[in-house]
């Protein structure tokens, strides 16, 4: 009899989706297992297409949305270096941060795939049924800890690689030397950890809004069916 007993909750899950449309005509029946498939689909193909993007040459330097300027506290430092005519080292600066973080963007697909596996089916309904970035906001709460212990040494040596952190350093070191300035810290590693964790999910948030909002971003018959489904029922 045990047996039995569980299934009726998935029963009662079943019929109840099914009854959120009362039309003959527009009535669409899911099953919960269809909904979690279909949305892990989605996530899928969202977090991979990011991440795709982003880790291409220029991803983060040719967007306008990610790139990665000069850090805040430093951002007068870098007028007064220009100014100083140092150009190309505040060029050099910015591209290499952005280099870094294109490295590190491919770091982060086992990550998400993990966060995605261990999804419970209330959290596939609050994803589905939620706000437009709901899928954004879940991957924020589950990776972000994961990413940046991911990212931080991929980015570290990076930004050794292309001599950002020298010419950051070199940077900081003129700049530190004008008098009645602030000094700033050297150290760029943290600023771009955290710049290219923020610039995956801009781009995460993006592809979910298209996979909800465009029927043409829905490859598989079981995606448009299930987002079909979400469309006449979300809550937002």
């Amino acid at each position: 009899m045990k047996k039995y007993y569980l299934l009726f909750p998935l029963l009662f899950l079943f019929i109840t989706l099914s009854a959120f449309d009362t039309s003959p005509k527009q009535q669409i029946i899911v099953s919960p297992l269809e909904i979690s498939s279909a949305l892990k689909e989605a996530l899928v193909q969202g977090t991979n297409k990011s991440i795709t993007q982003l880790s291409a040459p220029n991803g983060f330097f040719g967007n306008p949305l990610v790139k990665i300027p000069f850090p805040p506290q430093a951002q007068k430092a870098e007028g007064t270096l220009r100014k100083l005519g140092e150009n190309q080292l505040c060029d050099n600066i910015i591209l290499s941060l952005n280099r870094a973080a294109e490295d590190a963007a491919v770091q982060a697909a086992p990550i998400f795939i993990g966060a995605i596996k261990q999804m419970t089916l209330n959290d596939v309904m609050n994803i589905l049924l939620g706000a437009p970035d709901a899928a954004t906001q879940y991957f924020k709460r589950t990776t972000t800890a994961d990413l940046t212990a991911r990212f931080r040494p991929v980015i570290q040596v990076s930004l050794d690689k292309v001599g950002a952190t020298k010419f950051y350093a070199d940077g900081a070191k003129i700049y530190n030397k004008v008098p009645f300035v602030s000094k700033i810290n050297p150290d760029l590693v943290d600023y771009a950890t955290q710049k290219s964790i923020d610039g995956l999910f801009i781009e995460i948030a993006q592809e979910e809004l298209n996979i909800r909002q465009n029927i043409g971003a829905r490859p598989s018959p079981l995606m448009q069916k299930v987002f079909l489904f979400a469309d006449k029922n979300k809550k937002f």
